[in-house]
């Protein structure tokens, strides 16, 4: 063997039951069908979680060995790792103490947690932070990627096993093939298509920001991408994500040499795709992380007790925009119905720290997995694709106008009333635009910014005739 040469070193951690193994034969399998050497070993952990098995597979290109098999190693060496693999964040925390974590290491995890016997017996809240373990492997690692691949498999009706391979295959630090991974799926016969399917979410997850129709992304533009993919995984599921990414990649095509219309596109869609609505305001207000960030304003001492009382004041509308599409418009142009679901429309306080009102909020945030039957999505997701329809046709012509259409999605925020003030400037501006240049959208945008009530907008549309809208 060629002694100057060196193999791809991988050190996967994962838990009994997350099926590391099960990682582990797919990457050796994936790496025999491109015709390289692959070598897998593993070291148990210990009893009562203390520590995760430790799969290390070290594999070489075939055709850089001189003669006979290169000699591989049966442990990781610190410094010398090219990919950690963690299935559970505390274990790419445990990782990067164990100095398998350098500036040479992409770390492909799942955020999520499996709380360990020392957390669960805590006497309090016992739960370590997770920030600290985060923000130390951002620094450490050449390259963070980390997203809930245990939520992606639930969605999936699969594993966290599943999505790990696809996070990998879609980090590109394996110079192997989609098909070769995807094989390896298929040659083992269990669960064929959920785990396929997983596997095509956690490559999304762990792609999105390298490459968008086959062209590597400058990297502000793919943090912007990672940023989207990331929120709207959470917001919603894999297969909204890559909506998101399709609807991207249909307007990347006009773009110039900056990435800039990609950019702007990549951040305001990520926005509105992700718009807040009854689920996403009730998901919002019950989260751990909010609950810590008020009890760090109010400077609550441990064992203190804070509860947080909500103003809620949803609108006939809004509820009405929560049923399923067809009941939901239904109701809305009913006026019996409508004076009946007025009796619900009123401001009313709900302690979300108490367990009536955090179950009632819960139950609201759970409505997520029917949101794609809702009204308010059927309504959005048209408007939505209006939009991207508009900044396709003008990107074809115009570019720079294209452009300044594509940040008027910022005037469109919030929920209830304040929402109805945005989106009926951004209409207003729609209607005009095209008559208008790059130069004009942008100044009706700020002017559409400087008041509430639209006077400024108001006076720089007068005389201007609506020509071309969203509906067009």
């Amino acid at each position: 063997m060629n002694v100057s040469l060196r193999p791809l070193t991988i050190s996967l951690h994962a838990l009994g039951g997350q099926g590391g193994g099960v990682v582990a034969d797919w990457l050796v399998e994936t790496a025999r069908a491109a015709g390289w050497i692959a070598q897998s070993t593993s070291v148990p952990g210990v009893a009562q979680r203390t520590g995760a098995t430790v799969y290390y597979l070290e594999l070489f290109k075939r055709a850089d060995t001189v003669a006979g098999t290169p000699v591989l190693a049966l442990m990781p060496t610190p410094g010398d790792v090219d990919l950690v693999v963690a299935s559970e964040l505390m274990e790419a925390g445990r990782a990067l103490m164990r100095g398998l974590i350098t500036d040479r290491t992409t770390v492909v995890a799942s955020n999520s947690r499996v709380y360990s016997i020392s957390e669960k017996s805590s006497m309090g809240d016992g739960r370590l932070n997770d920030e600290p373990v985060l923000d130390a492997l951002s620094v450490a690692a050449r390259r963070l990627i980390a997203f809930d691949m245990e939520q992606v498999a639930s969605e999936h009706s699969s594993v966290v096993s599943s999505v790990l391979l696809g996070a990998i295959a879609g980090s590109g630090v394996l110079p192997f093939e989609r098909d070769h991974f995807e094989q390896a799926i298929r040659l083992s016969g269990i669960a064929v298509e959920t785990n396929l399917s997983a596997f095509a979410a956690g490559f999304l997850g762990a792609s999105g920001q390298r490459e968008l129709q086959g062209q590597r992304l400058l990297p502000e533009t793919a943090q912007l991408m990672d940023a989207g993919i990331s929120r709207l995984l959470d917001y919603q599921d894999s297969a909204y994500a890559q909506t998101y990414r399709d609807r991207i990649a249909r307007i990347s095509r006009f773009d110039e040499e900056g990435e800039l219309l990609t950019r702007e596109l990549a951040r305001y869609l990520a926005l509105w795709m992700s718009y807040e609505d009854t689920v996403r305001v009730a998901d919002l207000k019950i989260r751990s992380n909010r609950i810590e960030r008020i009890r760090g304003e109010v400077s609550a001492g441990q064992g203190q007790i804070v509860a947080v009382n909500e103003y809620l004041h949803p609108r006939t509308e809004e509820i009405c925009e929560s049923l399923p599409a067809a009941l939901g418009a239904w109701a809305l142009r009913t006026s019996w119905a409508r004076r009946f679901l007025d009796r619900f429309a009123k401001g009313r306080h709900i302690e979300s720290t108490s367990v009536s009102g955090f179950m009632l909020l819960y139950l609201i945030a759970a409505q997520r997995s029917w949101r794609r039957k809702t009204l308010r999505f059927a309504r959005e997701n048209a408007k939505i694709e209006a939009w991207v329809s508009l900044i396709e046709r003008t990107a074809e012509s115009d570019f720079d106008k294209a452009v300044e259409i594509t940040r008027c999605q910022r005037l469109i925020k919030g929920y209830g009333d304040t929402y109805d003030r945005g989106w009926e400037n951004f209409s207003r501006i729609m209607d005009v635009s095209g008559q208008c240049t790059a130069t004009t959208i942008a100044q009706l945008r700020s002017a559409a910014l400087a008041d509430e009530k639209g006077v400024a907008l108001g006076e720089l549309l007068a005389g201007m005739r609506p020509t071309e809208g969203l509906a067009a």
